[in-house]
């Protein structure tokens, strides 16, 4: 082989040695990022069976695998508190956005008064977050009809069959479209905690903004819009700020979340159904809201004394169209989840809540 011919194979080695390195680093990509998306989506070992909760105090939970959505293997959680009574009554709570169930003194009240009680955190929120997950992620509110069902059908095994379905927030909308569409006959009343039934935002925001992302959402699903950055509900509420509760907030964050164009799409979808009320939800409504709406992003007194989060006009107004029997509570001084009030708001809220169901 001559000088000039083993410079040339030389040269040629070289490039063949720098290809096959990159062949390989790519190689070596792909097959981490075949890795990654198969450990997002197996799906994760946990027990179905009821264990102590998180709360203690005679709480218990389990979760139920609800199969997998767009975003891998999803489920919810159903918490529980049997009364001693022996009752065949029971309450089933849904928890709103930016939520899940730590609302123990509900509960309990709830249970001395002879109810069993039900709370389900819905898939992708509280308990039922699993890795990988993207928090409160949906893209059809109908999504929750099977953590709603999987919560009565808990009940049903457990001998429970005179049911209140109780809701707040945007738990609120999720249950009211459930009980317009396919209600459990075993439901008999329906208590609404500030239910979600509108958007609290301007009219250029409301009108034209939200409309023009739900069109789109079907190609931007996952781009992510601001939902503000004031913390002063967060801060009527927590103990170490304004308020008097604890509770988990990576759950329940003290940050307003960003929301996704697919969230949005969904919520004013729902908004659309329960508004126009063309299936009446037959059963009797208790429909309680604060008396008072309270704007502003720095928190001060007042906002301990109204509803930080939704205009309580659009509550009143579409709450009391959702059936035929509603009556309406308007709770002076009440807070956004009017259970998390002053004690002495709370109390008189309780008391509505008793005497509806004792008619």
């Amino acid at each position: 082989m001559t000088k000039a011919n083993l410079t040339i194979f030389v040269y040629i080695c070289k490039i063949k040695y720098v290809i096959m390195k990159k062949i390989l680093v790519f190689a070596v990509v792909a097959l981490a990022l075949v890795q990654c998306k198969s450990d997002k989506t197996q799906p994760q070992a946990y027990s179905t069976q009821w264990q102590a909760d998180i709360l203690g105090d005679g709480y218990e939970m389990r979760y139920v695998d609800q199969g997998e959505d767009y975003s891998g293997p999803v489920r919810s959680t159903i918490i529980r508190k049997q009364s001693p009574c022996g009752s065949n009554r029971g309450i089933l709570y849904v928890h709103g956005y930016n939520d899940y169930f730590f609302q123990s003194e509900m509960g309990d009240r709830l249970v001395d008064s002879c109810y069993n009680f039900y709370a389900v955190d819905l898939r992708k929120y509280g308990r039922s977050l699993m890795d990988g997950q993207t928090k409160f992620e949906v893209r059809d509110l109908h999504e929750y009809f099977a953590d709603i069902d999987s919560a009565l059908a808990a009940m049903h095994r457990d001998g429970i069959d005179d049911i209140v379905l109780m809701a707040h927030s945007t738990g609120g909308l999720i249950t009211s479209m459930y009980m317009e569409e396919e209600p459990d006959p075993a439901i008999q009343e329906f208590v609404l905690n500030s239910p979600f039934l509108e958007w609290n935002l301007g009219g250029g925001m409301k009108n034209v903004v939200i409309p023009t992302v739900r069109f789109l959402s079907p190609v931007i699903r996952n781009v992510k819009f601001s939902n503000g950055n004031s913390t002063a509900y967060a801060e009527s509420l927590l103990a170490d700020h304004h308020g008097e509760w604890t509770y988990n907030t990576d759950w329940k964050t003290f940050y307003p979340e960003r929301v996704s164009a697919a969230w949005l799409a969904a919520i004013d979808k729902g908004h659309s159904q329960v508004q126009k009320a063309e299936t009446p939800i037959e059963v009797p409504i208790l429909l309680m809201h604060s008396d008072r709406s309270i704007y502003g992003d720095e928190w001060m007194p007042e906002f301990q004394t109204g509803d930080a989060v939704l205009n309580v006009e659009d509550i009143s107004r579409y709450g009391r169209a959702l059936g035929p029997n509603v009556t309406e509570y308007i709770a002076p001084g009440g807070l956004h989840d009017l259970i998390l009030s002053t004690d002495t708001v709370r109390s008189k809220v309780y008391d509505e809540i008793f005497r509806f169901l004792n008619e």
